[in-house]
């Protein structure tokens, strides 16, 4: 496996960094037994940095990843984790996940402890105002984390407010070939290149956006120029190219994922790509940008939605009407987003509320392109059809507690 130096304490990463957001399930919970296989494949093939948070998989991410890494696996590895801002009003309420977050994942020590989705300046300011940045120095100092960091969804102006505003050890941001415009972007990478922190990259295939149902035209213009190299490899390659990431994190689902992406990783080098290759990337970059309509990469940051809404998946078909032009898309809309399963989660679920808003990413109007997805995928006769199919197969809504 690659690694490449975090000159800031001259840790070894591994290039690959394994993302613990999306473990593998099965009836809706983290499939355990695989889980901690493929955890415990990739140290053994010379993964080393494992980034999981406090609310992924609804809590159950780190006491996962603590599980798979004992019996000696956890002295092999990094462990990155985070604080949930929006759970935080008191210094108290930080000091109690802390200790949660080392219970859960069966270690005295957090290796890479982040803030986590700062936004904003202000959000930065809000948690210091609280005293948690000197509380983290504090435990820092007694060995309980090594590097203070923090990830990022927002814009470049604030990214460059954020990273200026604290001497981080290291920080997180998501980038790819779709974003090297967007949230942080490029010029953000190298600004914290040139203050010597650390980079750490989320969503290099964009929530899967850049690897699944990609457009025939998408396709053909890798294939022309490789017909062995999958989606992925192209996506993953691309962030690798870039000198100033040390970890790219692959939220890998399934064994042949975890597979392709080590076999990636053992070969890659920074500054590799050629001319050709990139004219490529403008090309596919180019046909991708006149076909998505909303930039959601499925983070799941927006749920749960208190009426049920499957936000993603809404967001999603959406996207897919005009990226792949399906004639059935309506009905894989309507088979998918539960309208024939005992808790409808469609687009005109949405009673407005405004809960999810904030926690966007991408901060996308999400109550205002619910309403565009439940007209466009939905229609007049979406209702009475449904109810029809309700009936017949006997789906009954259950009553609100």
């Amino acid at each position: 496996m690659q690694t490449r130096v975090n000159t800031n304490n001259g840790d070894d990463l591994s290039v690959l960094g394994f993302g613990c957001m999306r473990f593998p399930t099965k009836n809706g919970i983290i499939d355990e037994e695989r889980s901690i296989a493929m955890i415990r494949d990739a140290v053994d093939k010379g993964v080393n940095y494992f980034d999981t948070a406090y609310i992924y998989h609804n809590g159950k991410s780190e006491s996962l990843l603590g599980k798979a890494l004992s019996g000696g696996y956890r002295e092999r590895v990094r462990i990155a984790t985070k604080l949930p801002p929006f759970m935080v009003y008191r210094l108290e309420h930080a000091q109690k996940i802390f200790n949660n977050q080392l219970s859960r994942l069966m270690t005295d020590k957090i290796d890479y402890y982040l803030l986590h989705m700062l936004t904003d300046r202000a959000m930065f300011e809000r948690l210091a105002s609280l005293g948690v940045m000197d509380w983290l120095e504090s435990i820092k100092a007694k060995g309980e984390i090594d590097n203070i960091g923090f990830s990022f969804h927002g814009s470049k102006t604030d990214f460059e407010d954020i990273i200026k505003a604290y001497p981080w050890d290291f920080c997180q941001i998501q980038y790819n070939y779709l974003d090297e415009n967007r949230q942080a972007t490029k010029s953000g990478l190298l600004l914290a290149a040139q203050m010597g922190i650390p980079v750490i990259v989320m969503e290099p295939l964009r929530g899967g956006k850049l690897v699944m149902n990609l457009p025939e035209e998408v396709i053909q213009a890798f294939r022309h120029f490789d017909a062995d190299r999958s989606p992925a490899e192209w996506a993953l390659r691309w962030v690798w190219n870039h000198p100033e990431v040390n970890v790219l994190l692959s939220g890998m689902s399934t064994e042949e994922q975890l597979a392709e992406n080590i076999r990636i990783a053992n070969h890659v080098q920074p500054n590799s790509l050629s001319e050709e290759e990139l004219q490529v990337f403008d090309r596919v970059k180019k046909i991708l940008m006149e076909k998505t309509k909303i930039p959601c990469t499925a983070c799941g940051y927006c749920m749960p939605c208190p009426y049920g809404v499957d936000i993603p998946g809404c967001l999603s078909a959406y996207n897919d009407k005009y990226l792949l032009g399906s004639r059935n898309v309506r009905l894989r809309y309507m088979q998918t987003l539960g309208s024939l399963s005992a808790r409808p989660a469609n687009a005109s679920q949405c009673r407005e509320c405004g809960k999810c808003e904030p926690h966007c990413p991408q901060e996308i109007a999400i109550p205002k392109q619910l309403k565009i997805v439940a007209k466009e995928l939905e229609g007049p006769l979406y209702k009475p059809i449904a109810a029809i199919a309700r009936k017949v197969l006997r789906i009954n809504t259950p009553k609100q507690s």
